[in-house]
């Protein structure tokens, strides 16, 4: 499926860039479809796309076959992915997934490395940009054709800046410069985001893409919310929108890492759960152990992770009622034991949501499952990209340079 951005809003000018909008959206494939829907004349429909083929943006074809009904049979147009390619790099506590993608969605190659977050953004970083070569050379890629670089981090991260901003299991890492990092390497543009958000972003426009309102819950070690709104990401005034995990769960004073106490984290994540079940003598010390021990049919985990279900209800069933969303999706690590924790989750939405908030709610595992967020950062790379502003700026300097 594809990766493109939804421009179904989107109000056409007379930029190539948005030109190139109507193209790789598919509402447009030939001179005379532009013609018709932005109203410019054929002459500078002509100039617009003259300059998307000259900066190898868009490749016009001759027709496909049955497409002609008389008269000269109209070209086809295209976008043009082989010489432009981005990637998607999901940094996890202990993980790095990277995805290498041409602009139009299609996945080129992966790689997924044990690493550690805590060792640092320089060592993370140099693992990144040697994965990245090597994706590239796998591809057959120049790497001057890698055109932007979307990054999911899990932390906080000011979205304006792509800096993380008081990671509490990054050590290290506050305000480092990721976007700089990667520009004097590639010469490329990073996007730095929050892991939730772009987990959100691919689970929208892969999985679900008819879907206009859409929260992602997260259940990890930790728990966060990535919110779609009318198709586009909310990452609120500083990029810090969707941070549920600090909510206080009713009647609950578990001890949280943030300070405060009844947190949802410290109530319902993975590393919260598997503390409880060690201290009823079983080996269990994160998330993925959690998993195992229900999957095994451990009662105790079982229970813990229907009981975690509920608490993140509650807490959902609050979002429920004030977003209104028509789709929510559960990911992360407790994810692959959906079946308990989407029970406990459905029974508090659903007993504690005004009955026309789910009217035509569904409550969905995740369908991008752990390359979610890779494939995430790769959309938000793409769709910056294919952005009208970013394409007109590229036409522009080439045409003075």
């Amino acid at each position: 499926m594809s990766a493109l951005p939804d421009h179904s809003s989107y109000t056409v000018s007379h930029t190539p860039g948005e030109v190139l909008t109507l193209i790789s959206s598919g509402a447009a494939a030939t001179r005379a479809d532009l013609s018709r829907m932005t109203g410019l004349a054929r002459s500078t429909v002509s100039q617009r796309v003259d300059a998307l083929i000259a900066h190898g943006f868009v490749d016009e074809s001759g027709p496909e076959a049955g497409g002609s009904t008389g008269g000269r049979p109209p070209r086809r147009l295209r976008l043009r992915t082989r010489e432009h390619a981005v990637a998607g790099v999901d940094l996890g506590a202990s993980h790095c997934r990277v995805a290498l993608m041409d602009i139009g969605g299609t996945t080129l190659a992966t790689q997924e490395d044990p690493l550690s977050i805590g060792d640092g953004p320089d060592s993370v970083l140099r693992h990144v940009e040697r994965t990245l070569h090597t994706l590239l050379e796998k591809s057959e890629r120049d790497p001057r054709t890698l055109r932007s670089i979307g990054v999911g981090v899990p932390g906080p991260v000011e979205f304006s800046t792509g800096r993380p901003v008081d990671p509490p299991i990054m050590p290290g890492w506050h305000q480092y410069p990721i976007p700089e990092f990667f520009a004097s390497r590639f010469g490329a543009r990073a996007l730095v985001d929050n892991d939730v958000n772009v987990m959100a972003l691919a689970e929208q426009r892969r999985a679900f893409p008819d879907t206009r309102f859409l929260l992602y819950i997260k259940v990890g070690t930790g728990i966060g919310c990535g919110i779609v709104a009318d198709g586009r990401l909310h990452r609120g005034a500083q990029g810090s929108a969707g941070d549920i995990g600090h909510i206080k769960v009713s009647e609950q004073e578990d001890a949280c890492r943030c300070g405060n106490f009844g947190c949802l984290e410290a109530v319902a994540g993975g590393a919260a759960i598997a503390a409880k079940l060690a201290g009823l003598g079983l080996d269990a010390a994160s998330g993925s152990d959690v998993v195992r021990l229900v999957k095994s049919g451990n009662r105790d985990a079982l229970r813990m992770v229907r009981e975690a279900g509920r608490a993140v209800g509650e807490v959902l069933a609050g979002l429920v009622n004030f977003f209104n969303p028509d789709t929510v999706v559960l990911g992360g690590a407790l994810a692959a034991v959906h079946d308990q924790l989407l029970a406990g989750v459905r029974e508090a939405v659903y007993r504690r949501s005004h009955p026309l908030a789910t009217h035509v709610l569904r409550i969905e595992p995740s369908r991008t499952g752990e390359n979610a967020a890779a494939f995430g950062a790769g959309i938000l790379a793409i769709e910056h990209a294919l952005s009208p502003a970013q394409v007109d700026r590229q036409v522009a300097r080439d045409v003075t340079s």
